[in-house]
């Protein structure tokens, strides 16, 4: 089977299910060419767990885990089913790396996770399994985790690290432009990604300008670490140019992996449709 690329997707605000901006249709332009996975496994800032957990349902709930929006967006569902079985090859291979895992056979996916994935896969018809973040953890050993669950990509698994390129919830100002140090920190870590420096990436924290103000905690970044793993080959990369909305809230993402595998076409043809897109 092909190798499938991973994805790092900036998922924003939970407004960002009812206001696309350029994000959005970026992504729906990237679901229409990515190769169809026979599952999705996303990794998400709004699951935490001491363990490597993974959810175990087989139909997972909708979670509309947030307060004080209108009521439309509480009313959305992404009725995915889920992979049990897939989930229990996915715990005997974390075990087997050394990673405590378990299965959480009620968890139900948060909105890190429906949220891009109604613009990835609107149809909500291919399984979707969910991995928790263990707090404290550093870049690398998301990393570390992503070369773990590598052999997925050719195995059909569309593995995706879903979060933010900056957030900042305390600089948060809807419908403002963004502000400077948002720009100079995404425009260091594409620099970072373009020349393949994963010193510098796995060290963004002292090295990255403005780090601890684009996250003041950091979970909203550690999904890309895990993309970043999982690829076959992360120097290969195109971007997804979400934008910035709200002043702080950095909206771009990443493909990461061979090329000419990740969308079936050729690699400018597929930038420059994405590009075209989020204009």
């Amino acid at each position: 089977m092909t190798s499938l690329p991973t994805l790092f997707v900036s998922h924003g605000a939970p407004t960002f299910a009812l206001q696309p901006g350029c994000a959005g249709p970026a992504l729906s332009v990237l679901g229409r060419r990515l190769l169809r996975p026979r599952a999705i496994l996303v990794v998400s800032p709004h699951w935490l767990s001491r363990s490597v957990d993974i959810t175990g349902a087989a139909q997972p709930e909708t979670i509309h885990d947030f307060g004080g929006f209108e009521q439309r967006l509480y009313e959305l569902q992404y009725p995915a089913p889920g992979a049990p079985a897939l989930a229990r090859e996915i715990n005997t291979r974390l075990r087997a790396a050394g990673y405590p895992s378990q299965i959480q056979a009620t968890r139900g996916l948060d909105h890190g996770v429906w949220v891009p994935l109604r613009y990835l896969f609107p149809d909500a018809d291919v399984p979707v399994l969910q991995l928790a973040l263990q707090p404290q953890q550093a870049p690398g050993y998301y990393y570390e985790l992503g070369r773990t669950l590598a052999a997925l990509a050719n195995e059909g698994v569309l593995i995706v690290g879903s979060g933010s390129i900056t957030h900042n919830l305390y600089d948060y100002r809807p419908g403002q432009a963004a502000a400077a140090y948002v720009l100079e920190f995404i425009a260091w870590l594409h620099s970072a990604v373009g020349r393949g420096d994963l010193d510098a990436l796995l060290d963004y924290r002292r090295q990255a300008p403005h780090a601890a103000r684009a996250h003041p905690t950091d979970e909203h970044l550690m999904p890309f670490y895990v993309a970043l793993g999982a690829a076959d080959d992360w120097t290969q990369n195109l971007r997804i140019d979400g934008g910035v909305t709200d002043a702080a809230l950095g909206m771009d993402g990443f493909v990461f992996g061979t090329a000419s595998n990740v969308l079936g076409v050729a690699p400018k043809q597929a930038a420059s449709e994405i590009s075209d897109v989020t204009v």
